[in-house]
């Protein structure tokens, strides 16, 4: 689901803040849209996009209307996505994600792609003019490092099977290059501190946190609070933030808070949650912080999850 991932960075901030005040039915709403999404039942999804923000006095956040504009896209109704689009143009920064998501394909011959792909590419001149952009260039590169032997996981895994020769392999691919990768991202890190946006950009920025959550416990642990001050400071994203304070938890022998970690049962050839703090007020926690339900997150591993009562 493209547009569920890698969207750090694709805004610059969200275009409005859902009102606490807002109808108690906004919520619901917001995840009904996004399980009809992930169930590629796209027309009723963008259709349940909208009356969430009819509910919440036709406010919403920059993600939710991104969202909104990949359902109405995948519903074949050009018209209504760039609607979505147009109300978010000024705060979209990331080139790439927006240009390569397939979500949207559907809108590049429209002759309004080209308008809004222009000016997502004068916002991101414009947020990355005091880049330092030595130093952003090599986070990007170590991103892509990062993930490109990970993107070939699930293809691998499908052919060869979980236990294979060729998987074994793969993963001894990747933990090289994650040694080589975070060598070089704690030396970052030790000289410039979390650095944010503003500096090395989304993707960069990213950088740091991915190769912290694929290290070592050790390492977890030293730069967990670095990346609590820099959440405070705006310089990480809260999000982010929730994954790594999970995985550490666990690492203790502690239950997690927000529930991100799947595990994988080898008896039964089934992912499950791993366990929860508190569970029946997880996607509370998670709210809090930026994360979708967790009914909606654990999709993505076959899990049904229904949430315990108190």
């Amino acid at each position: 689901m493209p547009r569920r991932l890698g969207l750090a960075g694709l805004l610059a901030g969200c275009l409005v803040t859902v009102a606490a005040s807002a109808q108690t039915d906004y919520p619901s709403l917001i995840n009904r849209a996004d399980s009809l999404y992930a169930a590629k039942n796209y027309p009723l999804s963008a259709q349940t996009y909208v009356q969430a923000f009819r509910a919440n006095g036709w406010k919403g956040s920059g993600d939710e209307h991104y969202n909104a504009s990949c359902s109405w896209a995948l519903a074949g109704n050009p018209d209504s996505a760039f609607h979505h689009l147009q109300k978010i143009a000024s705060l979209m920064t990331n080139l790439d994600h927006l240009t390569t998501d397939k979500d949207l394909v559907s809108l590049h011959a429209d002759k309004r792609w080209a308008i809004l792909v222009e000016q997502v590419r004068r916002n991101k001149e414009k947020a990355e003019v005091n880049l330092n952009k030595p130093l952003a260039r090599e986070l990007d590169s170590i991103y892509d490092e990062d993930q490109k032997y990970r993107l070939q996981i699930e293809g691998v895994e499908k052919q060869y099977g979980r236990e294979s020769k060729e998987m074994q392999e793969l993963w001894k691919v990747i933990m090289h290059k994650d040694s080589l990768n975070l060598r070089r991202v704690t030396q970052i890190l030790d000289q410039y501190g979390w650095v944010g946006r503003d500096v090395v950009g989304g993707k960069g920025n990213m950088t740091l946190f991915l190769v912290v959550q694929h290290a070592d416990q050790r390492t977890q642990e030293k730069y967990l609070p670095v990346m609590r001050e820099a959440v405070k400071a705006g310089r990480a994203d809260a999000r982010n933030l929730a994954l790594l304070e999970d995985r550490v938890a666990l690492a203790q022998g502690k239950k997690q808070i927000y529930g991100s970690q799947i595990h994988y049962d080898n008896a039964t050839g089934r992912y499950f949650v791993a366990p929860i703090e508190d569970e029946p007020n997880v996607n509370k926690r998670r709210a809090e912080v930026g994360l979708e339900p967790l009914e909606n997150y654990v999709r993505r591993w076959g899990i049904r999850y229904t949430l315990p009562k108190h």
